[in-house]
């Protein structure tokens, strides 16, 4: 999976060089001034560089504060806070980007004017997502089910013969059955974490390098100003959600490592690719609007899927919540407030 996110982010950066040479919409009039707009970028990336790590790395360095582990209340609440702000991006941000970028005057009529592409591409891109996010638990389940050796002929017939240790004996595999049952529940849980941590964060990276390269392509001031503290408040919020699955998914130091600075260097290096080709990138060409279009479509239905079934859905009709009025209040609350902290930002961004 890791290999998977790493390619498609890597075919992903190279995109923006094949869409420089369409060029049928002029771009907007703008108060154009490279050199005040270079600084602004140089800001950009080093504040949302920080703004990134400090976001994903607080659910994960949380772990040490005993009250904000995974298994206490605290954690629930948290958590519901973040899938706020990624359902938020999915349909806040990302999805009415998608819905400018297919629906563009600057695109044919045909077929792009004929058909609802965003829809299809953010329906599409969810279904994947299920499809991805069953069958690879369901591999392992069979994998992990397959590994575990059967009953021996010669286990049956020493039970048969010490009939009258027949109450102890069926109390030890009583006892054995309970404990792999909670080892394969506890197991089959840890896997489900990691598919979701990985998943999201390719829906997260693709979304990211798009706003980069928006970002980076710009040269008016006036644009890059707002977009500055927007996108690090975005990418802040982002990083807490995507931050509290790593967390539960128990990877190695290694793997959470490389997670982590994956995640806070894409926006940066989005920036950075479009500085790089802001003199022949044109944001209105036919090639850049549809590229960006279903890129972010399929962004937004991952994200979308993620955050209300595998975020919302698990923890909300987790038995635990469900048997706490307090807590179940508590992460509604959060949900809300994590939602329209990142809904407030569309304003800016």
């Amino acid at each position: 999976m890791n290999k998977l996110i790493t390619i498609f982010s890597l075919l992903l950066l190279l995109l923006p060089i094949s869409v420089y040479a369409d060029c049928s919409c002029e771009s907007e009039s703008e108060d154009r001034n490279k050199t005040e707009a270079l600084k602004y970028k140089l800001a950009a990336i080093a504040s949302i560089l920080i703004a990134s790590a400090i976001g994903v790395s607080l659910p994960i360095l949380g772990k040490a504060v005993p009250a904000l582990r995974p298994e206490n209340d605290i954690f629930f609440i948290i958590k519901a806070f973040a899938a706020g702000v990624i359902l938020a991006t999915g349909f806040i941000h990302v999805l009415p980007d998608a819905f400018d970028n297919l629906t563009s005057p600057c695109l044919s009529e045909n077929p792009w004017g004929n058909f609802p592409f965003t829809g299809f591409v953010a329906m599409l891109s969810a279904i994947v997502t299920m499809m991805v996010d069953t069958f690879a638990t369901s591999y392992y389940k069979r994998s992990h089910f397959n590994k575990a050796s059967p009953v021996s002929v010669g286990d049956e017939e020493t039970q048969d013969q010490h009939q009258g240790h027949v109450h102890v004996h069926t109390h030890a595999t009583h006892g054995h059955a309970h404990g792999s049952a909670f080892e394969d529940s506890a197991s089959s849980d840890l896997v489900r974490h990691r598919i979701i941590s990985q998943v999201l964060e390719l829906g997260i990276v693709v979304h990211s390098v798009i706003i980069g390269i928006s970002l980076g392509a710009s040269d008016s001031p006036k644009t890059i100003k707002p977009l500055v503290a927007a996108l690090t408040f975005h990418q802040f919020f982002e990083g807490m959600g995507l931050g509290g699955c790593i967390s539960q998914a128990k990877f190695k130091a290694q793997a959470i490592t490389v997670m982590s600075i994956f995640f806070s260097l894409t926006t940066p290096i989005g920036i950075a690719i479009g500085f790089g080709i802001s003199s022949i990138y044109n944001e209105n060409s036919p090639t850049a609007l549809i590229v960006e279009g279903i890129f972010n479509s399929a962004s937004a239905g991952i994200l979308i899927y993620m955050a209300l079934v595998d975020l919302l859905a698990a923890d909300f009709m987790n038995p635990r919540m469900q048997s706490n009025f307090k807590l179940q209040l508590g992460a509604n609350l959060s949900l809300l407030l994590g939602s329209g902290c990142m809904s407030l930002l569309a304003k800016w961004a």
